[in-house]
């Protein structure tokens, strides 16, 4: 229930803002700006992911190890990447964190020639570590390779006509005739996943992973549909090895098709805000709060549709407490859709500002608008 006491309980709850500051250090910048109009607010931080860029670092605020882990990249070459490990046990692997759309090296070849065989690699060193619980955060990815990748560093291999091991890329699926999963890591049998992701397209078709979602990893229209069919020949053959059906179910085509491979491995999808949301305590940080802000770098009609602001805004309004918006930058053609989930949308340029002089001073432009928030809704406090 909401708090009406005459000192402040604020819940902070923002995703990152991508380019600047992770959902923690803006959770920082706010509270320094509303402890300047009221040093006796009770603040309550919880940052906020949605299975993007940033879920690790948002679940690893409220606790956790942090692990380095080599790993192949989507361009094949051996790179280093963060993994978490939570204090229940749960391993975190994050798709933009191994086969993210913002590293250069993997960006650097042609999506055709990308795989996710790193996600593969990031489970089995976690098996190895006795993890048998796994969070996989779908967002960010560069690849569109049904997941071949992965399922190929647990042990799937992927044959031509003649018996000939084929890499698990799309060019190379091309060619593939039969799937064997005799070498399959058996420890999977043992595991569970969770993955993260508010996509629910299928794996193949009009609505599918590269119909949908390949031009902007790098598919040019003209290969599209060729790149369909691979993928659709491709998730036959293991349905039929495996004898299970997924290519159509929700979210298989999450992550250019990483999300087919993890239906096939039994996982659970759920909205990745909503997971962050539980794992991060926040309907216990809105007990009796009087506040809420959250955020993210930009908001738009999309920030409806499953993102880390508006899932904050729904357990708000489910626990009484009104919601506030405080993003990089606001739509404002959005303003009509927002209005009726949050009391106030609000951007922390004061002026004309250039892009690297946003990002560079996000920080004290989000603390400066805190406070002004924070004085315009309490007053300063009582001398």
């Amino acid at each position: 229930m909401p708090n009406t006491s005459h000192v402040p309980i604020i819940v902070i709850a923002p995703d990152s803002f991508k380019g600047s500051l992770s959902a923690e250090q803006a959770a920082n910048a706010i509270a320094t700006g509303i402890r300047r109009a009221r040093a006796d607010a009770v603040i309550r931080i919880c940052p906020m992911a949605d299975g993007g860029e940033g879920t690790l670092d948002a679940l690893l605020a409220q606790g956790g190890e942090r692990q380095n882990l080599s790993v192949r990249g989507a361009a094949g070459s051996t790179r280093d990447a963060a993994a978490g490990l939570l204090a229940s046990g749960h391993g975190v692997i994050e798709t933009a964190e191994i086969v993210g759309i913002t590293d250069p090296i993997g960006m650097s070849v042609p999506v055709e020639v990308r795989s996710t065989t790193g996600m593969g690699d990031a489970i089995r060193t976690m098996l190895d570590a006795g993890v048998r619980q796994f969070f996989i955060a779908l967002g960010g990815s560069s690849t569109n390779d049904g997941g071949a990748g992965l399922l190929a560093g647990l042990g799937v291999r992927f044959l031509d006509e003649n018996g000939k091991a084929l890499e698990p890329t799309p060019q190379q699926l091309a060619q593939l005739a039969r799937v064997d999963i005799s070498q399959l890591d058996p420890r999977l049998a043992e595991a569970s996943f969770v993955a993260m992701s508010d996509v629910d397209n299928p794996l193949t078709g009009e609505h599918g992973a590269t119909l949908v979602f390949g031009a902007q990893k790098g598919v040019r229209p003209e290969q599209a549909s060729a790149l369909d069919t691979t993928l659709a020949r491709y998730a036959g053959l293991l349905e039929t090895a495996l004898n299970r059906s997924a290519r159509n179910l929700p979210g298989a085509g999450a992550a250019g098709g990483l999300g087919f491979a993890l239906h096939l491995l039994g996982a659970q999808f759920e909205s990745g805000a909503e997971v962050v949301a539980r794992q991060t305590g926040l309907d216990a940080a809105l007990d009796g709060a009087s506040w809420l802000i959250t955020g993210e770098g930009r908001s738009d009609r999309q920030t409806l549709h499953g993102k880390a602001p508006f899932v904050a805004s729904q357990h708000a309004r489910a626990a009484g407490v009104p919601t506030t918006l405080l993003s990089g930058a606001v739509d404002a053609a959005a303003l009509p859709y927002l209005a009726p989930y949050f009391m106030g949308c609000f951007s922390p340029a004061p002026g004309p500002l250039s892009l690297d002089t946003a990002l560079r001073e996000a920080g004290a432009l989000l603390a400066n608008e805190a406070e002004q928030l924070t004085r315009l809704k309490y007053g300063d406090k009582p001398v």
